[in-house]
């Protein structure tokens, strides 16, 4: 894009980082794309006032948490079929049971716990991203973190004596 100078140069450096933080809010290696591909048709709209202003990259971030949170406020109803829906599997080298136990929690939590511990966002960056309350966003952490310790405690623990 001529007309955007910087533009290109952003999306090819951030494309790879931005996958990973869509599939770790979404779980599914497709919906992170598609959630990608949206925050940057967006973002090359707002491209000259953002880059002049604001950090691209956490512009962008903010746009795909917010486009992730409006999809499951859209879609609350749980859609039940005939046979479970596919595996989706975790990035290379990550603790399997970790991410199939994140990928198991409620959206809100996930996204709560995505945005403190992977964003290293505060409460009231989360609040505002997520369009809640500080108090939400600690009650969703201290839930979802209780389901996690309860969870991979239960769970046994993998056999690495190969």
């Amino acid at each position: 894009m001529d007309d955007e100078p910087g533009f290109d140069d952003f999306v090819a450096e951030h494309t790879d980082a931005l996958l990973r933080y869509g599939y770790v809010l979404t779980g599914n290696p497709h919906d992170a794309a598609d959630l990608v591909q949206e925050a940057l048709v967006r973002l090359c709209g707002a491209w000259p006032r953002v880059r002049r202003k604001d950090n691209p990259h956490s512009y962008t971030r903010i746009t795909m948490a917010r486009l992730h949170i409006s999809v499951w406020r859209r879609h609350r109803r749980e859609h039940l079929t005939a046979e479970p829906p596919e595996q989706v599997k975790p990035p290379p080298d990550e603790d399997l049971g970790l991410w199939q136990e994140l990928a198991g929690l409620p959206r809100r939590q996930r996204a709560v716990l995505v945005l403190r511990y992977y964003e290293q966002l505060s409460d009231a960056e989360i609040a505002k991203v997520l369009g809640i309350s500080p108090g939400t966003v600690r009650s969703q952490a201290s839930r979802g973190l209780d389901k996690l310790r309860s969870s991979l405690s239960s769970a046994p623990a993998p056999n690495r004596s190969m």
